[in-house]
């Protein structure tokens, strides 16, 4: 079974910013089968409200981080979200991203952020870093 998980905004801006580093790898895997990912419409208008704020990406114009989030579209798992797990954690941006998690049965949220989601392991969910996550999903465990 492919290892289902929820990206954290900040890995796109992440990934987005700059070619290097994990958050880039984990960007460009995305879609390949290597792994799935979970989006739901309130956690892609956070995805879309924060990489289209000034300076965030700014390599990257509107039309260009249009066709980026299409494609996080048409490859992620699209989750309805039919119960409200709010209040969990301290962000409500962050409570967005663990009804995702929580209700497509993901085992992980990818995040730079990991203190801020302490609270998801009541819903059986592992929080980790994109390192974290790829030196696992590429070393098999």
């Amino acid at each position: 079974m492919k290892r289902r998980v929820v990206l954290d905004t900040n890995v796109l801006v992440a990934g987005l910013r700059s070619r290097r580093g994990a958050a880039f790898r984990l960007l460009t895997l995305a879609g390949t089968g290597a792994f799935e990912h979970c989006l739901s419409v309130g956690l892609l208008f956070e995805y879309e409200s924060a990489l289209k704020r000034p300076g965030v990406v700014p390599k990257l114009n509107h039309r260009q981080l249009d066709a980026i989030l299409d494609y996080l579209c048409a490859s992620a798992i699209r989750q309805e979200i039919h119960y409200l797990w709010r209040p969990v954690l301290r962000d409500p941006g962050d409570d967005l991203v663990l009804e995702v998690a929580v209700a497509g049965e993901c085992e992980s949220i990818v995040t730079y952020n990991v203190r801020d989601f302490v609270g998801s392991e009541r819903f059986g969910i592992r929080v980790q870093t994109p390192t974290e996550f790829l030196a696992e999903m590429e070393g098999g465990q």
